[in-house]
């Protein structure tokens, strides 16, 4: 009988260990990526600016950034690590046309690409 019940205390001890560890687990591995550009300013003659937010649960390093899915190139070093729910401002080198689409996509080291649309010479804030 009380083997039985030292049997049941510790079944229920390892799957509350087993939960926690499991759960632990899902928080660290299930967080995603997810980056946005939340202003650019273009400069004649020289390329734009554009300012990028993680609003992902996940650290991200951005590895390049691509104006029409062609690589671009960026004054700052990179890759270069940005933190969940905090901002860079990245200067590309880029000859634009005024009035001319533009998709502008910001490519992290683990190959994701997040994309938005522009038009050039049409400063966003």
């Amino acid at each position: 009988m009380v083997a039985a019940i030292i049997l049941i205390a510790v079944t229920v001890a390892v799957s509350i260990a087993v939960a926690a560890w499991m759960g632990a687990l899902t928080f660290t591995w299930m967080g995603y990526e997810s980056m946005e550009i939340t202003a650019i300013t273009w400069t004649p003659m020289t390329g734009f600016t554009i300012s990028v937010y993680n609003d992902g649960t996940k650290d991200v390093t951005i590895d390049h950034v691509e104006v029409n899915y062609v690589k671009r190139t960026v004054t700052q070093t990179l890759p270069r690590p940005l933190t969940s729910g905090s901002s860079i401002d990245l200067d590309v080198t880029f000859t634009y046309v005024n009035g001319t689409a533009y998709d502008i996509s910001v490519v992290t080291s683990s190959g994701y690409e997040f994309t938005d649309h522009f038009t050039g010479g049409e400063d966003v804030a």
